[in-house]
């Protein structure tokens, strides 16, 4: 079972820091990485992450030094080894072309603003956590503890048994 990552990207060191603390909790079963820009988010995806498992989530700002988080996550979203890739804004500062952008081009699955409640952030990743693995993984059981238990085990109960030898 490779690993899944979590991947977050925010140009303001006391900020992320803060998201990586609120995103603690999942570490346990979905390492976490971090960037300042896209650039180097784009170095952490490529170098770090896909060589060793997958990218599940990203929670990327969108005012970014050089490219910006949305652009960022549409590039995402071209290239087919990380298009499944959850993408979730947590930005004050995105538009509404921006994150209309974002929801058209990157698939966005959430947009939050700051500042966050650290509760509802980690709902909304472990609930996309929860979609990336119902819909990329076949092993579920080692997800029961972190994500959500009871649309997990849902599917588990769907899954033929297997064939009897």
């Amino acid at each position: 079972m490779s690993p899944i990552y979590i991947l977050c990207v925010e140009d303001e060191p006391e900020v992320l820091a803060a998201v990586v603390r609120d995103l603690a909790p999942f570490e346990v079963r979905f390492p976490i990485e971090s960037a300042a820009t896209a650039a180097e988010a784009r170095r952490v995806v490529h170098e770090v992450i896909l060589p060793r498992g997958k990218l599940g989530v990203v929670v990327c700002d969108h005012l970014l030094p050089g490219e910006d988080g949305v652009s960022f996550l549409v590039a995402l979203q071209r290239d087919p080894r990380t298009a499944p890739a959850r993408k979730i804004l947590l930005t004050a500062q995105a538009g509404l072309a921006a994150t209309v952008q974002a929801l058209n081009q990157a698939q966005l699955k959430h947009y939050l603003a700051k500042p966050w409640d650290p509760e509802e952030l980690r709902a909304v990743v472990r609930r996309q956590l929860t979609d990336f693995v119902l819909e990329q993984e076949t092993d579920l059981y080692p997800y029961l503890t972190v994500l959500e238990a009871d649309r997990l085990t849902e599917k588990i109960r769907q899954q033929p048994l297997p064939a009897d030898r």
